[in-house]
């Protein structure tokens, strides 16, 4: 008898379970639950973005000088295109432009730089744009100096406005949230008294009420001839306020950390400063990575609330300038493009932290 020892060849998988089919099988039709909301989820795509995408894109007007270019019955973008200075630069003469154009060009420069990991020398980079970069930042907002047109703060606006508050608040809410924190958990019961109050305290108010106070009940409470600025009033509320949330925030991180990791510091001989700047913070850091991005978010759109007290952010501005007489029934068209700027930037702030936590392996699997 003859055996016959060749193998036949393995079947292709069924095609219900692969491609296109197997995914949809394995991830929208597995269950009865799930398939209905499919569907559901399908009939209202089919019924809303179509019909979206018409008037956004396909029935648009684009380009024009006034509201009559608007001749199809899609979104007018006219009015976004002929307004495009006032949304990023309020009310800043427009022969001095160039200046928040310069301003703009280095901070994406050196967001850039820090941002690529190939870049040489980071760290001075790093420095620099914390220390000299806002000093030249502001001579050339403000002016009065150097040659340089003086610009009053009431004439800053738009987008420029937007991102001055969100990056100041950032950049400065960060270094006193972690000092909160530090101090909220320290041993010195005056520091962790005070630490708590202010924590409290600023937490305790809305950040509407906050800016008011800046605005309105400060200087009733300071000298006559000590006249602060009411962009730099708002500016220190904005800070404070998000300064606390903050410290939270961190203070979560630094309760996360075993408590052996603070008695090999002690074993180690290290101070109290250089156990937290060496081991402790960067560990917390790390793990509370998506809430301190989740409040740079929240900060960046809470900016809008400064129209309260007369600063025009881009939001206000749009809102000024959708009550002009020759553009009648634009309102939507500026409130799409605001919320897709701050869609932009949120999630480009959000994609960087995901990238982060992914180099520095924060996940917990």
């Amino acid at each position: 008898m003859l055996h016959n020892d060749h193998k036949l060849p393995d079947l292709a998988p069924p095609i219900s379970t692969t491609g296109l089919v197997g995914w949809a099988r394995q991830n929208l039709f597995d269950t009865w639950l799930n398939s209905i909301l499919t569907v559901v989820v399908g009939y209202f795509l089919i019924t809303t973005l179509g019909p979206m995408l018409n008037w956004a894109f396909l029935d648009a007007d684009f380009f024009g000088d006034s509201k009559d270019s608007c001749t199809s019955d899609g979104a007018c973008w006219v009015f976004v295109t002929v307004r495009i200075n006032q949304f990023i630069y309020g009310f800043y003469p427009e022969s001095e432009l160039w200046r928040i154009n310069i301003m703009f060009a280095a901070f994406a420069v050196l967001i850039a730089a820090l941002v690529i990991e190939r870049t040489p020398h980071r760290g001075w980079i790093a420095l620099f744009t914390l220390t000299l970069f806002p000093i030249i930042s502001f001579y050339l907002l403000y002016g009065d100096a150097f040659g340089l047109e003086k610009v009053e703060t009431h004439k800053w606006g738009g987008l420029m406005l937007t991102l001055v508050l969100a990056v100041v608040g950032i950049v400065a809410a960060l270094p006193i949230g972690i000092l909160l924190a530090l101090g909220r958990r320290s041993e010195m019961a005056v520091a962790r008294s005070f630490c708590t109050i202010f924590i409290e305290v600023w937490r305790g108010v809305p950040l509407i009420s906050v800016l008011f106070m800046a605005s309105v009940m400060f200087p009733l409470f300071v000298p006559e001839e000590m006249n602060l600025d009411k962009l730099l009033r708002a500016l220190i509320g904005i800070v404070m306020f998000q300064s606390a949330y903050m410290a939270e925030v961190i203070r979560g991180g630094l309760q996360a950390i075993p408590k052996g990791q603070y008695e090999a510091a002690e074993a180690m001989g290290l101070s109290y400063w250089k156990s937290m700047g060496l081991i402790i913070l960067p560990q917390a850091l790390k793990i509370v990575i998506p809430g301190i991005v989740n409040t740079f978010i929240a900060l960046f759109k809470d900016t809008s609330l400064v129209l309260i007290i007369g600063l025009f952010d881009i939001l206000a501005t749009m809102q000024a300038a959708i009550t002009d007489p020759a553009w009648p029934r634009v309102s939507t068209e500026g409130y799409v493009f605001v919320a897709f700027v701050f869609w932009i930037f949120c999630f480009s702030m959000s994609r960087y932290s995901q990238s982060l936590e992914r180099k520095l392996s924060t996940g917990h699997r």
